[in-house]
């Protein structure tokens, strides 16, 4: 006698029932009002939302057999509930997701890259460099979610505040080819730079420098000197972590 099929909803603004096929998922429509993200941000702040509902504020909408939240649940399970990895998704992996068009992966790919340009911003104002932790709080957004590696210098003048940043190479997953030349010349061009900072990723995550990493940090290092410049350190990026050769007494 209790196999009916419905289910018995309070609207909670009317205080009005009405019976609903439970054989079927609710739509986020149907919950009660101080449940819907949307609502949920409006009354209590955006920090009031898990990450499953921001997601799904980014989707707008689901489907007839999930709602937006379920889909974005099912999205960050695939990434283990990791924002970082999910940072990784190009268009195409998100597209892979039943729901998932390229309306709603645009929107979720641009939200990530936004957030990463704001952590960024906030990094790039922090002119003066006193540590490594400064340094791979600089780069961290631009170098640890890449399948590439890049290779960076950061020049800085007397009072080790930066004069200016310099992409010197991109390369493949294994390595980059960096140019002695091109890295000093550039110091040279910028009469005030004194000293430089080498920084570059390991898209493999692991942060131990290589023999060529070793090799190629103590060529510049002693180019630089008869140049009147110092390399003041050189930082191995990985997804979450670093490798500082000067933290590690290897300059």
């Amino acid at each position: 006698m209790f196999n009916t099929g419905l289910l018995i909803i309070k609207n909670s603004i009317s205080g009005n029932y009405k019976q609903m096929d439970y054989t079927t998922n609710l739509k986020i429509k149907d919950w009660a009002v101080e449940d819907r993200p949307r609502e949920k941000m409006v009354s209590k702040g955006a920090d009031s939302l898990s990450d499953a509902e921001l997601v799904a504020l980014l989707i707008g909408s689901g489907s007839r057999e999930e709602t937006a939240v379920e889909l974005a649940k099912r999205i960050l399970n695939s990434v283990d509930n990791n924002l970082n990895e999910l940072g990784k998704l190009n268009l195409e992996d998100l597209k892979e997701f039943n729901g998932v068009g390229e309306a709603k992966a645009i929107s979720i790919a641009g939200a990530l890259e936004l957030g990463k340009r704001r952590k960024l911003a906030e990094v790039i104002h922090r002119q003066k460099i006193s540590s490594s932790i400064d340094v791979f709080e600089r780069f961290a957004p631009k170098l640890q979610d890449l399948t590439h590696e890049e290779f960076w210098v950061v020049y800085l003048n007397r009072a080790n505040k930066v004069i200016f940043e310099n992409r010197i190479s991109k390369g493949g997953v294994a390595g980059t080819v960096i140019d002695v030349k091109i890295i000093l010349k550039a110091a040279l061009e910028r009469k005030i730079a004194s000293s430089l900072i080498l920084c570059h990723n390991h898209p493999s995550g692991n942060i131990n420098p290589s023999k060529a990493d070793i090799q190629i940090t103590n060529k510049l290092k002693d180019a630089a000197k008869l140049l009147d410049l110092q390399v003041l350190d050189h930082l191995i990026i990985g997804e979450d972590n670093y490798f500082s050769f000067a933290d590690e007494g290897y300059l």
